[in-house]
């Protein structure tokens, strides 16, 4: 599928400067972002807070063990994020890459409820097993997260106070990263399902040690409470970080299928149905994490553009047209 390319994006602002910065998500008012970043003295993730010119960054996690995922609950004062302090203070020792290019899905991971200036109001789930990657939708009230609860990483979806907890997908392979539309009607994920017996045997495999293969995922669309599932991508790559455009009727998320099994991702823009595939970065680099702001006006995105050193990921805004 060739992909036209697009000029979305103009007038580009650059928010952070060094470490690996990551995962920038909107405050419902849109004048502040949560993101996660590995930054010294922390030696792997805390959920941070800034405005949203960058001024004011600030921790908002516990400091210790490893965080992700920190999202606004609609009022504008509490936040939620994955965070394994409970397991411990040290962060959780980073998985084997001797097996390839793996994710940690870390036991020790749940999601909490924190206010906006860091105290920890209620843990939201605790079961054995990974529970993060949460997102909020702030017209429902509901929260999509991935959870091993089922024996398998697929998705929940959970009331923002911690009630009504309710598995949504079922198919064996890894679910996470979803998103809602913004009238809460839809939902859209990163999805990786093992196409034979070997592959089903490697992923239970690296599941058993806490770990995922990331770079074979598709997009799938879905109602909100998972049904009528369908793939919006078949290529062959790894495509993950959707975000539905303002009205609903597009998509935007990061791929490397210019480049499979590389570090290079780009954004692309697609119809819900698959459709209309457009390139909008061209930055030759890793891109990824975008979000549009409240009014639709900037996107929100995370990108090595610039970079002074290899593993240097900086959050960037820029205007949408």
């Amino acid at each position: 599928m060739a992909a036209a390319q697009s000029s979305h994006l103009s007038g580009y602002s650059q928010l952070t400067h060094g470490g690996q910065n990551a995962e920038a998500y909107w405050s419902p008012d849109g004048k502040r972002l949560i993101f996660q970043t590995t930054r010294p003295p922390y030696e792997c993730d805390q959920i941070f807070i800034m405005n949203a010119d960058g001024t004011d960054q600030h921790l908002v996690s516990t400091g210790k063990g490893r965080t992700t995922c920190g999202y606004f609950l609609a009022d504008n004062k509490h936040i939620v994020y994955a965070s394994t302090h409970l397991a411990g203070d040290a962060c959780p020792t980073p998985p084997d890459r001797s097996k390839g290019y793996v994710w940690g899905v870390f036991a020790g991971y749940d999601i909490f409820e924190a206010t906006d200036t860091g105290k920890i109001v209620k843990r939201l789930t605790d079961t054995p097993g990974y529970d993060a990657e949460a997102t909020i939708n702030w017209k429902t009230g509901n929260m999509v997260y991935t959870s091993l609860a089922s024996g398998d990483l697929d998705l929940w979806v959970m009331k923002v106070d911690g009630s009504v907890s309710t598995q949504i997908t079922r198919t064996v392979g890894y679910d996470g990263g979803a998103a809602f539309s913004r009238d809460g009607k839809q939902l859209v994920w990163r999805a990786g399902y093992p196409k034979n017996a070997e592959q089903l045997a490697k992923y239970k495999e690296l599941l058993a040690e806490n770990v995922t293969a990331p770079m074979k995922m598709e997009l799938m669309v879905a109602n909100a409470d998972g049904s009528n599932a369908r793939a919006i991508t078949n290529f062959g790559c790894a495509s993950f970080a959707p975000t539905f455009t303002p009205d609903g009727k597009k998509i935007l998320f990061a791929s490397n299928k210019l480049e499979c099994d590389s570090r290079k991702f780009e954004l692309f823009l697609i119809n819900v149905d698959g459709s209309g595939l457009e390139q909008v970065t061209s930055f030759g680099g890793f891109t990824s994490f975008p979000e549009f702001s409240p009014d639709g006006k900037t996107l929100v995105f995370c990108s090595d553009k610039d970079a002074k050193e290899r593993y240097e990921f900086n959050i960037f805004t820029a205007k949408w047209e």
